[in-house]
């Protein structure tokens, strides 16, 4: 169905190819999940599946790429429409309608399909992926997770031979993750569909996956096999194979379940109770020991004057939605909490709040003693940072010097700063380089870079690794761990279980608007089957949660 034959593609500007050497085939009705580091080419590949590369992108495409025996090179992507869908990491840029139900129909009408077959299909796809009640939402209106499903949904009533995505669950919350993977599972075995898809969360596609592309490093040549044997080899992997290296176990295990009949031996040697993290293990200043809360309404805190922030009996309208309804949140110099929740829970509503971005109904926010919403801007950025869910909301300039010169400025931080920042998040980036032809990761790295600069003490921060890779979001976590450490607070949003399992003092878990659960991390993920990280179902009951406590535990 899809062939690559010796395929390499150099944009234009650049001295080495971005991929080459790539050749492998994709029979139809199969699922292959291209797997790599941020960088390496896996948005190019799937780039010239659709047509995009080389006629949108520019530059040099050499070898052949045919899709349903369409060579790309001379059919355009609208020739091609019939039979690829494509979703790429952002699916702001793919909408051209105003409403759910529009977006749906919309690439049908293109196709000049009949309006009954266009209705059923929309129906379809309304349930397939729980749209149905967000069916005449303005889609300016939903949260990121839910414009992710409106795109995956806009590709799927085509009903294309063919599917691409790029990331397609970085956006969404496991559970709806778990139901667009089961979508697409039921494509490919049901109706023959064939699916190419790149993913950093391998934890959540590998077990679905029937073989893996894995490209190492730029312009290396692709290794294609079975899911097991690649990720012997391969230097990204879920946390629930690096237990299955760490304890020996032939073949890999790929899914919670295949770990746990194995896991017997292991739970018998990890008698003692899990350490603490690195980061768990040092107390936040001021942060009393806190018990887990389940609940809908308790006690509101106590705010101080130089407390990072205090949020108490806080509403807060979006329309006619309720999206927070007396929502209470303390934070302590020091502490780093993760909001967690299903998407449209509220979580970057109150991330907005506590930057200014919205006006409560009622209650009140205060950031450093000050209210966000009424501050001035200048005054509030040495209070308070964010790094929305899209980082190109904060990046305008046209290289990566740029951004760094004009963050230094603004923050008022020695010139390098930024650019120290970007070399320790980003190693290998040019200072030349255009923000725009980053990959999603690197320029949420860029974005989070630029608003370090100004060491605020307050740092906020929407799905901090969607697109990053494991060792990117390693070397995040190593960043976040010494500001915390320095006595930044730091509040992140994130449907990234083992994130918050690795980074998180205490879990917040949203749900409508309001809170249902506040306590120390370990407490609050172990007793949740959605947000426990893999090594804690595997070796449930007792409370571990990574593979590093694991590995220090066994010496």
């Amino acid at each position: 169905m899809i062939r690559f034959e010796d395929v390499s593609v150099t944009y234009d500007g650049a001295a080495e190819p971005t991929v080459q050497g790539v050749d492998f085939e994709v029979p139809e009705g199969e699922l292959v999940l291209l797997v790599g580091p941020s960088g390496v080419g896996k948005s190019t590949i799937l780039g010239a599946v659709s047509g995009l590369v080389p006629h949108f992108t520019g530059g040099t495409l050499r070898g052949r790429v045919t899709v349903a025996g369409r060579d790309t090179r001379t059919h355009k992507p609208r020739e091609l429409a019939d039979v690829v869908g494509t979703v790429g990491q952002d699916p702001l840029s793919h909408f051209v309608t105003d409403t759910v139900e529009d977006e749906l129909a919309y690439g049908m009408e293109s196709l000049g399909l009949p309006p009954d077959v266009m209705r059923r299909r929309v129906e379809e796809t309304l349930d397939l992926l729980g749209l149905a009640d967000l069916r005449d939402r303005p889609i300016a209106t939903l949260s990121g997770g839910q414009q992710q499903r409106v795109a995956i949904g806009s590709v799927l009533t085509p009903h294309p031979k063919v599917l691409v995505l790029d990331e397609p669950t970085s956006a969404l919350d496991p559970a709806a993750a778990e139901e667009v993977l089961a979508v697409l599972q039921r494509l490919v075995h049901d109706l023959g569909t064939t699916v190419l898809l790149a993913e950093h969360r391998l934890e959540r596609v590998i077990q679905y996956a029937d073989q893996v592309v894995l490209l190492r490093s730029p312009g290396a040549a692709p290794l294609l096999g079975p899911p097991s044997e690649v990720m012997a080899v391969s230097p990204v992997y879920p946390p629930v194979v690096g237990l299955g290296r760490l304890a020996g176990w032939t073949p890999l295990p790929l899914t919670v379940r295949d770990a746990r009949r194995r896991a017997g031996e292991l739970r018998e040697r990890l008698t003692a109770p899990p350490p603490p993290s690195p980061l768990q293990a040092s107390t936040p200043i001021a942060s009393p020991p806190r018990p887990t809360r389940f609940l809908r309404k308790h006690t509101s805190p106590t705010p101080t004057p130089q407390q990072p922030a205090a949020v108490e009996a806080l509403t807060v309208r979006r329309g006619r939605v309720e999206a927070l309804r007396r929502v209470d949140l303390s934070a302590a110099p020091g502490e780093t909490i993760a909001l967690m929740g299903r998407n449209g829970a509220g979580k970057s509503t109150l991330l907005a709040a506590l930057v200014g971005l919205v006006e409560p109904a009622a209650g009140s926010v205060r950031v450093g003693g000050a209210v966000p919403h009424r501050t001035a801007p200048r005054d509030l950025v040495r209070r308070v940072g964010l790094v929305p869910q899209e980082p190109r909301d904060l990046l305008y300039a046209d290289t990566v010097a740029a951004e760094c010169a004009a963050a230094d400025s603004d923050a008022g931080a020695e010139p390098g700063g930024c650019r120290a920042l970007v070399s320790e998040l980003l190693p290998g980036i040019g200072d030349g380089t255009h923000p725009r032809d980053l990959s999603e990761g690197q320029r949420l790295a860029l974005a989070l870079a630029v608003v370090l600069t100004a060491r605020p003490p307050l740092l906020l921060l929407d799905e901090p690794t969607r697109g990053l890779d494991y060792a990117a979001k390693a070397r995040l976590v190593t960043l976040l761990r010494a500001l915390a450490a320095e006595g930044h607070t730091i509040i992140l949003a994130t449907h990234d279980v083992e994130l918050a399992a690795e980074l998180a003092h205490r879990v917040v878990i949203l749900a409508d608007g309001e809170v249902v659960a506040d306590g120390p991390t370990a407490e609050v993920v172990v007793a949740s089957p959605s947000f426990a990280p893999q090594v804690t179902k595997v070796l449930a009951p007792q409370p571990w949660l990574t593979v590093a406590q694991v590995r220090e535990a066994l010496g």
